[in-house]
């Protein structure tokens, strides 16, 4: 890319016409010389941000190369034809940004999520039976940039969205350079990749070919030595308008603690042989319920607090019983603050993620691992034992 330096000279009287001729002849010859070298695979424009400008900078010298898993999350995959929840995505997404990491590679990420609609009742509300795929698509997904900030991921890992100009240009350079271009990977461990020599030259390496889910690529999981990223990464990294957001919200609440409640689609039942009812999670619907929640709270969240709530129960005041003893607050006491920035439940769920994280005491539906505060003892990771629903209280229990 060509450097302009400005040459400073004495000024002189000169006539407006010949400044003026001056001036259609430059632009002239700029316009012309513009054209020539774009044509060659060059361009005058700059990177438009920070991160374009890195990732041009490090592309040009040689030494950026790329990683890609598909334009959607977890497609292919088995979610392919559907949609999984926010947290699902999230996994499989920094399962791909870890690789990245490990393979010292820019990550190419979708530029739109999917929507899922049981977890979300603002963004999708119509759609036409006869329209395209693409227009289904863009009525059931959002831009990635509206969730996440890619400058602040890439502090941690280079990203660029599949929709840049930065990619095609990407694309069109594998083409080029024939076998160093592209390396098509299927069923190969990114430890084994890191190790293989003859991926190390490929511009780009292309994830599409497996046929699993994205998470399923991170076989390490339970190693936690290997895990790279945190659970915490992509909620930390939240879109700016959303942590700002978020920034008020907790400005408002002051001094609070605050307890993320699942329920919903998790409470599924279904009926054996016999006719009996089992569950998956066999204590979770009590455990949620907020009778027993006073009882649970109680050892960490002292009475006249005030207690944020995040949860997917719909049923109006189905919380209320907690006002004898808490300062309830929910996300809907703040619509001036959130709706000219929330246009779907994801967006809504991780400003409320940001604002659980800022709570002084933050009691999670489940344990992510031992040290969490939790409602239910029942695992986050189910066994695929479909059990009696529990609804009373444990032996020898005692509020």
């Amino acid at each position: 890319m060509a450097i302009h330096r400005s040459v400073k000279t004495k000024p002189k009287t000169r006539s407006p016409i010949i400044i003026l001729i001056a001036s259609i002849l430059v632009v002239g010859f700029l316009y012309l010389f513009s054209s020539v070298i774009s044509t060659s695979g060059f361009s005058f424009s700059a990177p438009k941000t920070t991160l374009e400008k890195f990732v041009f900078q490090n592309y040009n010298n040689g030494s950026e190369k790329y990683l890609y898993w598909g334009s959607r999350i977890d497609c292919p995959g088995k979610h392919c034809g559907s949609c999984a929840g926010l947290g699902h995505q999230e996994s499989s997404l920094r399962c791909a940004l870890e690789e990245a990491i490990v393979l010292r590679r820019t990550f190419v990420m979708p530029s739109r999520m999917c929507i899922n609609p049981i977890h979300n009742k603002k963004g999708i509300l119509h759609q036409a039976s006869n329209a395209s795929f693409e227009e289904r698509w863009a009525d059931t997904s959002c831009t990635m940039d509206s969730l996440y900030d890619l400058n602040l991921i890439s502090k941690t890992v280079p990203v660029i969205l599949d929709n840049s100009k930065m990619w095609y240009k990407v694309l069109s350079t594998s083409m080029k350079l024939g076998s160093r271009g592209v390396a098509h990977v299927e069923g190969v461990g990114r430890a084994d990749l890191k190790g293989k020599s003859l991926c190390s030259d490929i511009l780009l390496i292309n994830r599409t070919a497996s046929p699993l889910s994205w998470f399923m690529e991170c076989r390490d999981r339970n190693n936690h030595s290997a895990i790279t990223l945190p659970y915490s990464f992509l909620p930390s990294m939240a879109a700016k308008e959303l942590r700002d957001a978020a920034e008020k919200i907790k400005t408002v609440l002051g001094d609070y603690d605050a307890v993320h409640v699942r329920r919903g689609d998790i409470l599924k039942t279904r009926k054996d042989r016999f006719g009996v009812e089992r569950t998956l999670h066999p204590h979770l619907d009590r455990d949620t319920r907020p009778e027993f929640m006073l009882c649970r709270l109680a050892k960490w969240v002292a009475p006249g607090r005030t207690l944020f709530i995040a949860s997917n129960e719909r049923t109006p005041g189905f919380f209320s019983p907690l006002s004898v003893r808490y300062k309830l607050a929910y996300s809907s006491n703040f619509s001036s603050l959130l709706d000219p920035v929330v246009e779907n439940n994801y967006q809504l769920f991780m400003i409320e993620r940001l604002i659980m994280m800022g709570a002084k005491s933050f009691i999670r539906t489940y344990k992510d691992d031992d040290t969490d505060l939790s409602l239910t003892d029942d695992p986050k990771k189910n066994t695929k034992v479909w059990q009696i629903p529990v609804y009373t209280r444990d032996a020898g229990e005692d509020c």
